[in-house]
């Protein structure tokens, strides 16, 4: 350990910087948080559901909370209660077991809520379909505002299919 320890010390932290905003990038994180605030008044709490997927959705939005997309500094954030959540992020196709611990999750959500299907398999069930063990896609087991389709969506994506479920619903309330 001492000899690691001796070692960051002689040659310093390494890493590559973090990548510069290109024109492509799209609307600015401030513009996400101020969308948010003018719809809700106040900051966007997200519950995510895993209904069977194979993880790669969530590591994609696990993402969104790192330093480089910094979501939480922006007042939106993960919560563990559906109870306490404006959005619901759910990600795979929902399997049989499944179905009802995610209608009790969006029952359980208070109004106005969001749902937000994430993912291929979110969006029309992908590889997976629709079979015995399968009901599919997310909005065959309850209402879905925005669809995020790929696999998996990357970070930036997610932000962005936020960003324009506020967009819609600001522009449809004005």
């Amino acid at each position: 350990m001492l000899k690691t320890l001796r070692q960051i010390v002689r040659i310093g932290l390494v890493s590559e910087p973090a990548p510069e905003p290109g024109p492509d990038t799209g609307p600015r994180l401030q513009d996400l948080h101020d969308e948010i605030l003018s719809v809700l008044g106040r900051a966007l709490a997200i519950r995510m559901v895993d209904a069977g997927s194979c993880n790669g959705c969530e590591l994609e939005a696990n993402a969104i909370n790192n330093p480089l997309y910094n979501i939480e500094g922006l007042g939106i954030r993960f919560v563990a209660s559906p109870r306490h959540a404006d959005l619901l992020l759910v990600s795979g196709p929902v399997t049989i077991n499944m179905a009802e611990a995610l209608r009790r999750t969006y029952d359980a959500m208070p109004e106005p809520r969001l749902v937000v299907a994430l993912g291929d398999c979110g969006c029309d069930g992908g590889i997976f379909g629709e079979s015995g063990a399968c009901r599919g896609r997310v909005s065959n087991v309850i209402p879905v505002d925005r669809t995020l389709p790929g696999c998996p969506p990357p970070p930036l994506d997610i932000m962005r299919g936020i960003l324009g479920l506020f967009q819609a619903r600001a522009a449809s309330a004005g």
